[in-house]
Protein backbone atom coordinates (compact mmCIF):
# COMPACT_ATOMS: atom_id res chain seq x y z
CA UNK A 1 0.00 0.00 0.00
CA UNK A 2 1.36 3.38 -1.19
CA UNK A 3 2.02 5.14 2.26
CA UNK A 4 1.36 8.77 0.96
CA UNK A 5 -1.79 10.60 -0.09
CA UNK A 6 -2.65 11.12 -3.86
CA UNK A 7 -1.78 14.91 -4.27
CA UNK A 8 -2.89 16.61 -7.92
CA UNK A 9 -1.54 20.41 -8.53
CA UNK A 10 -4.45 22.67 -8.34
CA UNK A 11 -4.23 23.77 -11.90
CA UNK A 12 -4.34 20.48 -13.37
CA UNK A 13 -7.76 19.96 -11.37
CA UNK A 14 -11.14 19.02 -13.36
CA UNK A 15 -12.40 23.13 -14.38
CA UNK A 16 -15.97 20.98 -14.99
CA UNK A 17 -17.90 19.41 -12.10
CA UNK A 18 -21.61 19.46 -11.18
CA UNK A 19 -23.83 22.33 -10.29
CA UNK A 20 -26.20 22.52 -7.36
CA UNK A 21 -28.43 19.92 -7.87
CA UNK A 22 -31.94 20.37 -6.39
CA UNK A 23 -34.38 17.95 -4.55
CA UNK A 24 -36.78 21.29 -4.67
CA UNK A 25 -34.96 24.06 -6.73
CA UNK A 26 -34.53 27.05 -3.83
CA UNK A 27 -35.33 24.83 -0.79
CA UNK A 28 -33.47 21.53 -0.15
CA UNK A 29 -30.58 20.60 -2.47
CA UNK A 30 -30.61 16.82 -3.71
CA UNK A 31 -29.62 14.31 -1.37
CA UNK A 32 -28.65 16.37 1.22
CA UNK A 33 -28.72 16.21 4.91
CA UNK A 34 -29.78 19.56 6.93
CA UNK A 35 -32.11 21.41 10.09
CA UNK A 36 -35.53 22.54 9.61
CA UNK A 37 -35.84 25.03 12.58
CA UNK A 38 -37.88 27.58 14.05
CA UNK A 39 -39.80 28.29 17.71
CA UNK A 40 -42.66 26.45 19.08
CA UNK A 41 -45.54 26.84 16.75
CA UNK A 42 -44.03 28.38 13.94
CA UNK A 43 -45.76 25.69 11.33
CA UNK A 44 -42.37 23.51 11.28
CA UNK A 45 -44.13 20.46 10.58
CA UNK A 46 -46.70 20.97 8.24
CA UNK A 47 -43.91 22.59 5.56
CA UNK A 48 -42.23 19.59 6.74
CA UNK A 49 -45.03 17.69 5.41
CA UNK A 50 -45.18 19.68 2.58
CA UNK A 51 -41.62 18.86 1.41
CA UNK A 52 -42.61 15.18 1.53
CA UNK A 53 -46.27 15.75 -0.37
CA UNK A 54 -44.06 17.42 -2.89
CA UNK A 55 -40.70 15.48 -3.59
CA UNK A 56 -43.39 12.72 -3.44
CA UNK A 57 -45.93 14.15 -6.04
CA UNK A 58 -43.20 16.11 -8.36
CA UNK A 59 -45.61 19.00 -7.45
CA UNK A 60 -44.34 22.27 -6.81
CA UNK A 61 -43.44 22.99 -2.86
CA UNK A 62 -45.76 25.50 -1.60
CA UNK A 63 -47.24 25.54 -4.84
CA UNK A 64 -44.06 27.79 -5.74
CA UNK A 65 -40.66 25.65 -5.45
CA UNK A 66 -40.44 22.99 -8.22
CA UNK A 67 -39.66 19.64 -7.66
CA UNK A 68 -36.15 18.30 -9.42
CA UNK A 69 -36.32 14.55 -8.60
CA UNK A 70 -39.64 12.52 -7.02
CA UNK A 71 -39.24 9.38 -5.61
CA UNK A 72 -40.66 8.07 -2.07
CA UNK A 73 -40.67 9.27 1.17
CA UNK A 74 -39.92 7.90 4.66
CA UNK A 75 -41.14 10.09 8.04
CA UNK A 76 -41.55 9.63 11.26
CA UNK A 77 -43.57 12.15 12.63
CA UNK A 78 -42.82 11.23 16.57
CA UNK A 79 -44.76 14.34 18.08
CA UNK A 80 -48.30 13.81 16.47
CA UNK A 81 -51.09 11.41 16.51
CA UNK A 82 -51.41 9.35 13.06
CA UNK A 83 -54.46 10.69 12.64
CA UNK A 84 -53.58 14.17 12.67
CA UNK A 85 -50.59 13.39 10.16
CA UNK A 86 -53.21 11.87 8.04
CA UNK A 87 -54.92 14.71 7.94
CA UNK A 88 -53.03 17.05 7.51
CA UNK A 89 -50.91 15.36 4.57
CA UNK A 90 -54.01 14.64 2.84
CA UNK A 91 -55.01 18.91 3.36
CA UNK A 92 -51.54 19.15 1.92
CA UNK A 93 -52.18 17.03 -1.07
CA UNK A 94 -55.55 18.53 -1.97
CA UNK A 95 -53.88 22.18 -1.59
CA UNK A 96 -51.09 20.90 -4.53
CA UNK A 97 -53.86 18.96 -6.30
CA UNK A 98 -52.60 15.56 -6.18
CA UNK A 99 -54.16 12.46 -5.77
CA UNK A 100 -53.81 11.39 -1.39
CA UNK A 101 -54.07 8.01 -2.11
CA UNK A 102 -51.15 7.53 -4.63
CA UNK A 103 -48.64 9.38 -2.49
CA UNK A 104 -45.63 7.11 -1.70
CA UNK A 105 -45.08 8.92 1.66
CA UNK A 106 -44.15 5.96 4.40
CA UNK A 107 -45.01 6.40 7.84
CA UNK A 108 -43.22 5.31 10.57
CA UNK A 109 -45.85 3.86 13.00
CA UNK A 110 -43.31 2.85 15.79
CA UNK A 111 -44.11 4.49 19.03
CA UNK A 112 -40.63 5.78 20.11
CA UNK A 113 -36.90 5.58 17.73
CA UNK A 114 -34.01 6.35 19.70
CA UNK A 115 -31.19 7.19 16.92
CA UNK A 116 -28.47 7.03 20.49
CA UNK A 117 -29.11 3.61 20.58
CA UNK A 118 -27.89 1.09 18.18
CA UNK A 119 -30.88 -1.27 18.47
CA UNK A 120 -33.26 1.54 17.13
CA UNK A 121 -29.84 2.76 14.61
CA UNK A 122 -30.37 -0.81 13.62
CA UNK A 123 -34.19 -0.59 12.72
CA UNK A 124 -33.80 2.67 10.60
CA UNK A 125 -31.37 1.06 8.78
CA UNK A 126 -32.75 -1.80 7.88
CA UNK A 127 -36.51 0.18 6.88
CA UNK A 128 -34.65 2.88 4.92
CA UNK A 129 -32.38 -0.37 2.65
CA UNK A 130 -35.89 -1.65 2.47
CA UNK A 131 -38.04 1.06 1.32
CA UNK A 132 -35.42 2.70 -0.46
CA UNK A 133 -36.62 6.34 -0.05
CA UNK A 134 -35.00 9.34 -1.23
CA UNK A 135 -35.92 11.72 1.22
CA UNK A 136 -36.21 10.85 5.09
CA UNK A 137 -38.08 13.35 7.32
CA UNK A 138 -37.70 13.12 11.12
CA UNK A 139 -39.84 15.07 13.06
CA UNK A 140 -38.22 16.95 15.55
CA UNK A 141 -34.90 15.89 16.69
CA UNK A 142 -35.78 16.27 20.87
CA UNK A 143 -37.77 13.09 20.28
CA UNK A 144 -35.13 10.92 19.08
CA UNK A 145 -32.56 10.58 21.37
CA UNK A 146 -31.71 11.23 25.43
CA UNK A 147 -28.33 12.84 25.18
CA UNK A 148 -27.09 16.53 25.75
CA UNK A 149 -27.88 18.74 22.91
CA UNK A 150 -25.54 21.16 24.08
CA UNK A 151 -22.38 18.70 24.31
CA UNK A 152 -20.82 18.72 20.76
CA UNK A 153 -19.26 15.23 21.26
CA UNK A 154 -23.00 13.25 21.80
CA UNK A 155 -24.79 15.19 18.95
CA UNK A 156 -22.19 14.45 16.22
CA UNK A 157 -22.42 11.33 17.55
CA UNK A 158 -25.71 11.26 16.16
CA UNK A 159 -25.57 13.78 13.28
CA UNK A 160 -22.72 11.22 12.00
CA UNK A 161 -25.00 8.15 12.01
CA UNK A 162 -27.35 10.63 9.90
CA UNK A 163 -25.09 11.40 7.54
CA UNK A 164 -23.76 7.77 7.18
CA UNK A 165 -27.31 6.80 6.10
CA UNK A 166 -27.41 10.11 3.45
CA UNK A 167 -24.12 8.65 1.97
CA UNK A 168 -24.83 4.56 2.33
CA UNK A 169 -28.77 4.85 0.66
CA UNK A 170 -27.69 8.52 -1.59
CA UNK A 171 -30.86 10.01 0.06
CA UNK A 172 -31.70 13.40 1.56
CA UNK A 173 -32.27 13.32 5.05
CA UNK A 174 -34.14 16.58 7.10
CA UNK A 175 -34.31 16.36 10.25
CA UNK A 176 -36.97 19.17 12.44
CA UNK A 177 -35.23 20.61 15.33
CA UNK A 178 -36.68 23.60 17.98
CA UNK A 179 -34.94 27.08 17.98
CA UNK A 180 -34.97 29.04 21.29
CA UNK A 181 -37.96 31.35 22.52
CA UNK A 182 -36.81 34.99 21.47
CA UNK A 183 -33.87 34.25 19.26
CA UNK A 184 -34.61 36.80 16.75
CA UNK A 185 -31.72 39.04 17.06
CA UNK A 186 -29.50 36.20 16.12
CA UNK A 187 -29.10 34.89 12.80
CA UNK A 188 -31.71 31.65 12.33
CA UNK A 189 -28.71 28.93 11.82
CA UNK A 190 -26.98 30.64 15.54
CA UNK A 191 -30.65 30.66 17.43
CA UNK A 192 -31.00 26.56 16.95
CA UNK A 193 -31.26 24.98 20.37
CA UNK A 194 -27.92 23.26 21.69
CA UNK A 195 -24.50 22.77 19.90
CA UNK A 196 -23.10 24.72 17.08
CA UNK A 197 -22.55 21.05 15.53
CA UNK A 198 -26.11 21.39 14.50
CA UNK A 199 -25.97 24.47 12.27
CA UNK A 200 -22.50 23.21 10.66
CA UNK A 201 -24.14 19.86 9.75
CA UNK A 202 -26.50 21.14 7.59
CA UNK A 203 -25.84 21.46 3.74
CA UNK A 204 -29.82 22.71 3.86
CA UNK A 205 -31.54 24.33 5.91
CA UNK A 206 -34.78 26.09 6.08
CA UNK A 207 -36.01 28.56 9.09
CA UNK A 208 -39.44 29.67 10.02
CA UNK A 209 -39.63 32.43 12.36
CA UNK A 210 -42.87 34.47 13.43
CA UNK A 211 -43.55 38.00 14.37
CA UNK A 212 -46.90 39.15 15.63
CA UNK A 213 -49.03 37.28 13.01
CA UNK A 214 -46.57 36.78 10.16
CA UNK A 215 -44.57 34.07 9.44
CA UNK A 216 -41.22 34.03 7.63
CA UNK A 217 -38.67 31.94 5.80
CA UNK A 218 -35.09 31.09 5.45
CA UNK A 219 -33.35 28.94 3.46
CA UNK A 220 -29.11 28.40 3.56
CA UNK A 221 -27.56 26.37 1.47
CA UNK A 222 -23.75 24.75 1.64
CA UNK A 223 -23.69 25.64 -2.10
CA UNK A 224 -26.29 27.98 -3.02
CA UNK A 225 -27.39 31.15 -2.57
CA UNK A 226 -29.94 31.78 0.68
CA UNK A 227 -32.97 33.43 0.37
CA UNK A 228 -34.59 35.65 3.57
CA UNK A 229 -37.73 36.70 4.79
CA UNK A 230 -40.59 34.91 2.00
CA UNK A 231 -43.51 35.35 3.80
CA UNK A 232 -45.77 32.45 4.59
CA UNK A 233 -49.13 31.81 6.01
CA UNK A 234 -51.68 29.05 6.98
CA UNK A 235 -54.55 28.70 4.86
CA UNK A 236 -57.88 26.96 5.24
CA UNK A 237 -59.58 25.40 2.70
CA UNK A 238 -62.71 23.69 4.12
CA UNK A 239 -60.91 21.71 6.93
CA UNK A 240 -58.00 21.59 5.24
CA UNK A 241 -54.92 23.19 5.68
CA UNK A 242 -51.33 23.73 4.28
CA UNK A 243 -49.16 26.53 3.76
CA UNK A 244 -48.78 28.90 0.98
CA UNK A 245 -47.29 31.91 0.15
CA UNK A 246 -48.67 34.89 0.58
CA UNK A 247 -49.11 36.67 -2.18
CA UNK A 248 -47.38 40.25 -3.01
CA UNK A 249 -50.11 43.36 -2.91
CA UNK A 250 -50.13 44.12 -6.49
CA UNK A 251 -51.09 46.95 -8.59
CA UNK A 252 -52.86 47.50 -12.26
CA UNK A 253 -50.10 46.73 -14.59
CA UNK A 254 -48.98 43.99 -12.57
CA UNK A 255 -51.28 41.26 -12.53
CA UNK A 256 -50.33 37.78 -12.21
CA UNK A 257 -49.53 35.83 -14.78
CA UNK A 258 -52.51 33.99 -16.66
CA UNK A 259 -51.99 30.36 -17.62
CA UNK A 260 -51.44 30.49 -21.47
CA UNK A 261 -48.77 33.31 -20.22
CA UNK A 262 -47.12 31.20 -17.59
CA UNK A 263 -47.36 28.02 -20.31
CA UNK A 264 -45.39 29.98 -22.86
CA UNK A 265 -42.82 30.77 -20.30
CA UNK A 266 -42.32 27.19 -19.48
CA UNK A 267 -41.91 26.16 -22.51
CA UNK A 268 -39.44 29.13 -23.83
CA UNK A 269 -37.11 27.50 -21.03
CA UNK A 270 -36.83 24.61 -23.10
CA UNK A 271 -35.13 23.54 -26.60
CA UNK A 272 -37.36 20.53 -27.78
CA UNK A 273 -40.52 19.12 -26.83
CA UNK A 274 -41.73 19.15 -22.97
CA UNK A 275 -43.88 16.37 -22.33
CA UNK A 276 -47.46 17.45 -20.22
CA UNK A 277 -46.96 16.06 -17.32
CA UNK A 278 -43.63 17.92 -16.62
CA UNK A 279 -45.04 20.99 -17.84
CA UNK A 280 -47.68 20.15 -15.27
CA UNK A 281 -45.12 20.39 -12.46
CA UNK A 282 -43.24 23.65 -14.28
CA UNK A 283 -46.46 25.71 -13.85
CA UNK A 284 -48.48 24.39 -10.88
CA UNK A 285 -51.64 24.08 -12.69
CA UNK A 286 -54.60 21.54 -12.84
CA UNK A 287 -54.06 19.23 -16.42
CA UNK A 288 -57.27 20.72 -17.77
CA UNK A 289 -56.42 24.39 -17.45
CA UNK A 290 -53.28 23.37 -19.05
CA UNK A 291 -54.75 21.51 -21.71
CA UNK A 292 -56.95 24.53 -22.06
CA UNK A 293 -54.04 27.25 -22.37
CA UNK A 294 -52.08 24.59 -24.89
CA UNK A 295 -55.04 24.17 -27.18
CA UNK A 296 -55.16 28.03 -27.19
CA UNK A 297 -51.26 28.58 -27.53
CA UNK A 298 -51.70 26.13 -30.62
CA UNK A 299 -54.53 27.48 -32.69
CA UNK A 300 -52.72 31.08 -32.60
CA UNK A 301 -49.55 28.70 -34.11
CA UNK A 302 -47.58 30.21 -30.80
CA UNK A 303 -46.98 26.22 -30.21
CA UNK A 304 -46.32 22.84 -32.27
CA UNK A 305 -47.39 19.83 -30.85
CA UNK A 306 -44.76 16.83 -31.40
CA UNK A 307 -44.89 12.91 -30.17
CA UNK A 308 -42.66 13.82 -27.36
CA UNK A 309 -44.80 16.81 -26.12
CA UNK A 310 -45.37 20.51 -26.59
CA UNK A 311 -42.54 22.85 -28.19
CA UNK A 312 -42.91 26.79 -28.86
CA UNK A 313 -43.33 27.19 -32.56
CA UNK A 314 -40.53 29.84 -34.47
CA UNK A 315 -39.83 31.83 -35.75
CA UNK A 316 -41.68 33.73 -32.32
CA UNK A 317 -40.30 36.96 -30.76
CA UNK A 318 -37.22 36.90 -29.72
CA UNK A 319 -34.87 39.58 -27.86
CA UNK A 320 -32.36 41.36 -29.96
CA UNK A 321 -29.71 43.25 -28.44
CA UNK A 322 -28.72 46.49 -30.04
CA UNK A 323 -25.83 47.35 -32.25
CA UNK A 324 -23.83 50.00 -30.98
CA UNK A 325 -25.45 52.28 -33.28
CA UNK A 326 -28.66 51.54 -31.96
CA UNK A 327 -30.16 49.96 -34.72
CA UNK A 328 -31.50 46.53 -33.47
CA UNK A 329 -30.39 44.67 -35.39
CA UNK A 330 -27.81 42.69 -33.69
CA UNK A 331 -27.80 38.76 -33.71
CA UNK A 332 -30.89 36.43 -32.14
CA UNK A 333 -30.04 36.11 -28.47
CA UNK A 334 -32.53 32.73 -28.44
CA UNK A 335 -34.12 33.95 -25.68
CA UNK A 336 -38.05 33.38 -26.36
CA UNK A 337 -39.77 36.08 -24.52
Amino acid sequence: MNPELPVQRASQLASTGPQTQWLIEGLWADQAVGILGGEPKCCKSFLALDVAVSVASGAPCLRQFPVRRTGPVLLFPAEDSLAVVRQRLAGIAAAAQVTFESLPVEVITAPALRLDTPADRQRLWHTVQHHQPILLILDPLIRLHRVDENDATQIAALLSYLRELQRQFHLAVLLVHHARKDSHATRPGQALRGSSELHGWGDSNLYLRRKGSQLTLSTEHRAAPSQDHIPLQLVASGSDLALGLVAPHRTEGNAPPTPVERVRQALAQFHEPVPVHELRKRCGIRTATLCAALTELSQRGEVNRHTRGYQLALPFPVSRPQDPQGNGNGKHTGFVQ
